[in-house]
């Protein structure tokens, strides 16, 4: 279980790394992200730190309620809508509007078979990598799982295929297939939506001719910045994974740069880029700085590595424990940090 545990990790870890790195950028145009970062990538959060945000909370929460049912989507649904319930009782910052609409419905007693609203934003491919990873050898419990775990928030069929276009790409981490397969594979996935096709076939010529990252957003319409929207999102992480793949500061160098919902496309970036490096090709500056508490890197190591165990035993070993009240004190200044950021872009370069 090695390998597995190799991919988990890094996929974890890139997500953390990918969200905290594109935090302090989230929601600045490309043009203003330059004028204000100039074009190094590095944490900016809080004093060359970073904390991670909803993008790899998501994720954490994925990983723990697999721990309990790897076996039973709709339990496993049950226990992720209850990690989501106590998820938006601490006051996270930063939620996106369909996912705290439907937390909200989960709180007054939804089931999370009828939480989810009707949207395609992109809450469910920030959340969904290690669900590919995990499933890599059957396809049918990969999208059942994937579908659960979208309906929760999202019923815009567009999220489920964003969801699972992310899943199935960091499932075929070990077979590394050429781009051409990949394609298909994704092309397969909804192939009567015509805007789904469209970035596919844009892409495959954009990789053909050696387009940048930045230049394949262009193409989309995303000069600006790449927004929240699942067709948006998607496509330019997967297009970076596949651009420079198996270069992990690369990768996220490129979606960073781009500007727009940076710490979400640059989680899901980390996510597939750290699944084909694993921990160990993410630099090492990235990873270290992250200081977060109580949902710790070490937290999430040692979840990746009780995962590999649990495939290994073939029965589920359980969530790990932490001091989930240290969250108390930490969502209180994590919010704070967030407000000054709020602050400080009133101020120049515009």
């Amino acid at each position: 279980m090695a390998d597995l545990a190799r991919v988990i990790e890094g996929i974890l870890l890139g997500t953390a790394v990918g969200d905290a790195v594109g935090l302090p950028r989230e929601g600045i145009s490309r043009r203003r992200a330059a004028r204000m970062f100039g074009g190094e990538v590095r944490h900016r959060f809080f004093f060359g730190r970073g904390m991670i945000s909803d993008d790899t909370e998501h994720s954490f929460f994925v990983a723990q309620a697999l721990l309990a049912h790897p076996d039973d989507a709709e339990a496993f649904a049950r226990s992720l809508a209850w990690k989501l319930r106590g998820w938006l009782l601490l006051l996270p910052a930063g939620i996106g509007l369909a996912t705290m609409r439907s937390c909200l419905k989960l709180l007054i007693g939804f089931p999370p078979e009828k939480s989810g609203v009707f949207s395609a934003g992109n809450g469910p491919a920030m959340r969904c990598a290690l669900l590919g990873a995990w499933f890599a050898d059957d396809e049918n419990a990969c999208r059942e799982y994937v579908r659960v775990a979208t309906r929760i928030t999202h019923t815009d069929s567009k999220a489920l295929t964003g969801g699972l276009a992310v899943a199935r790409c960091a499932g075929l981490v070990g077979k590394e297939p050429p781009a051409e397969s990949v394609f298909e594979m994704l092309s397969a996935l909804d192939p009567d939506d015509a805007e789904w096709q469209e970035w596919i076939a844009r892409a495959e010529a954009a990789l053909a001719g050696g387009e940048s990252v930045g230049g394949f957003a262009n193409s989309l319409g995303l000069e600006r910045g790449v927004s929240g929207y699942m067709y948006h999102t998607v496509p330019v992480a997967i297009y970076a994974w596949l651009r420079h793949r198996g270069d992990f500061r690369a990768t996220l160098e490129a979606v960073l740069l781009c500007g727009g919902d940076s710490d979400t496309v640059g989680a899901i970036a980390g996510a597939l880029a750290g699944a084909v490096t694993g921990a160990e090709g993410i630099p090492r500056e990235w990873l270290e700085a992250i200081v977060d508490w109580p949902r710790s890197i070490a937290l999430l190591r040692e979840i990746a590595n009780r995962l590999a165990l649990q495939k290994q035993a073939g029965r589920a070993l359980g969530p790990v424990s932490y001091f989930w009240p240290g969250l108390l004190l930490r969502n209180p200044f994590f919010v704070l940090i967030v407000l000054l950021h709020c602050f400080r872009r009133l101020l120049p370069p515009y």
